[in-house]
């Protein structure tokens, strides 16, 4: 492969070819950018750098179909500087060294900066990310690296430490609508007058998206092969163009809360298959999918509690290993922690035992805090007794005190409950253990 197929801008088209939708659409500008305000909207110090020519080197870190290549594409334009792309999947230290030599000869003869734009950044080992550091510190070239991963995983900390991270999030379906709205009107650009899809297709369309602005294009070009110039296009269509059926889902009404509801109660249900089932309806329509590993953390303390210790432990690890990979491999730990959620041992003794803490926290009068539980940080308050009576269980073999610990009025209150399930009926023993040690000590003091 020469020099110029790894750096050219772009491919040049054949006879009679056109550049992809998504590419042909792709925003030229800031304004046109939809999505990301947070990072170059208005007044943000990102948007600042750019319009004031201060951008230097970046990572561009956020799922696919973001516009990573896109806002690096409008930095070269708005900052006038030479763009050249280079793919971390193809190139290798050879090709990087004669890009930094084009670059740091087009810097001393021309005073033309460039801004090379690696894609896929964390695909170069250490190696091949350390040529770049002598050349971004001399300033022949601002470094714009996309990647998909952790950068603080996947980028030397030498190189990380010369760039300004960037994340960039998914976009939002509403936000997806709004690009395909606006590749449906462009004629020039876009599709113009060629296809017309329905409202409810393209919000079922941009929800199957997870985020990606690049897979609701290419969709919305294929869709031109299969259909009637100017026929309208509905959900039925585009199911057969997928090949996927658009499921009775909607995330902001009441299909939302029922489905949620029959996955908790088929999980409380010890139903591993019926848990599996509603789990799949919920992420193959579209749902967040962090929403659901949230209800999957609180089922693990609501309905299972230290009945089973690691479901906490569990459920936490499938929201860490979603956020990790994503889609779709990330529906595989989703789908782990429900079968362990599911076939592990059930309490509720947690649930019901804060609540009973909680109604009696809340009650109008709050006994005051016994004298010999707080601390005597000043003089006066040794006075006053603070800490007065305290019995320090590690002074005592038995490790606990017949000392109440409850207000006066709450003595004798017992919250937690453990059940004969799972590792609960450790719990009981060993709560029944102690209760008979203090019972034996409060007889012994009389």
């Amino acid at each position: 492969m020469t020099q110029r197929d790894l750096f050219r801008e772009a491919s040049p088209e054949l006879p009679g070819a056109r550049a992809p939708l998504a590419e042909r659409m792709r925003p030229r500008d800031l304004d046109e950018i939809v999505g990301q305000e947070e990072i170059v909207g208005a007044g943000t110090a990102l948007r600042a750098a750019i319009e004031k020519d201060e951008v230097g080197s970046l990572i561009l870190w956020g799922p696919p179909g973001t516009g990573k290549t896109t806002l690096a594409r409008v930095i070269a334009h708005r900052t006038q500087s030479q763009f050249v792309p280079f793919s971390a999947v193809v190139a290798g230290i050879k090709e990087i060294k004669d890009v930094m030599r084009r670059a740091e000869d087009d810097r001393r003869m021309y005073g033309r900066r460039t801004i090379l734009f690696v894609d896929e950044i964390h695909r170069f080992n250490k190696a091949q990310q350390d040529a770049f550091l002598p050349h971004v510190e001399s300033g022949n070239v601002f470094l714009i690296g996309a990647t998909t991963e952790n950068p603080s995983f996947e980028v030397n900390s030498a190189l990380l430490s010369r760039c300004r991270v960037v994340i960039l999030r998914q976009l939002t379906p509403e936000e997806l609508v709004t690009l395909m709205r606006r590749a449906l009107e462009d004629e020039e650009r876009g599709l113009g007058p060629k296809l017309a899809v329905e409202e409810d297709a393209l919000f079922w369309l941009a929800r199957q998206a997870n985020g990606d602005a690049r897979f609701v294009l290419n969709v919305l070009e294929a869709l031109t092969s299969v259909v009637r110039e100017g026929e309208a296009v509905g959900l039925e269509t585009i199911e057969k163009a997928m090949q996927r059926k658009a499921l009775l889902y909607d995330k902001s009404g009441e299909e939302h809360f029922n489905i949620i509801s029959a996955l908790h109660k088929s999980i409380r249900n010890s139903d591993v298959d019926a848990g599996l089932y509603w789990l799949a309806r919920m992420l193959e329509a579209g749902e967040d999918p962090l929403y659901i590993a949230r209800r999957l953390v609180r089922f693990a303390s609501e309905d299972i509690g230290l009945a089973e210790p690691g479901a906490l432990a569990l459920t936490i690890a499938a929201k860490e290993a979603f956020h990790f990979i994503g889609i779709p491999e990330g529906k595989l730990a989703l789908a782990q922690a429900v079968v362990y959620l599911a076939l592990a041992p059930k309490s509720n003794s947690v649930y019901l035992g804060y609540a009973m803490a909680a109604e009696d926290a809340l009650k109008d009068v709050s006994e005051p805090v016994p004298l010999h539980l707080r601390n005597a940080v000043t003089h006066p308050m040794k006075s006053w007794g603070y800490g007065k009576g305290y019995d320090y269980a590690h002074d005592h073999d038995e490790k606990t005190t017949a000392m109440e610990c409850l207000p006066e009025g709450l003595q004798g209150r017992r919250y937690y409950r453990p059940t004969d399930e799972g590792f609960e009926k450790r719990l009981k023993a060993r709560m029944d253990e102690i209760a008979g040690i203090k019972e034996t000590l409060r007889k012994r003091r009389g």
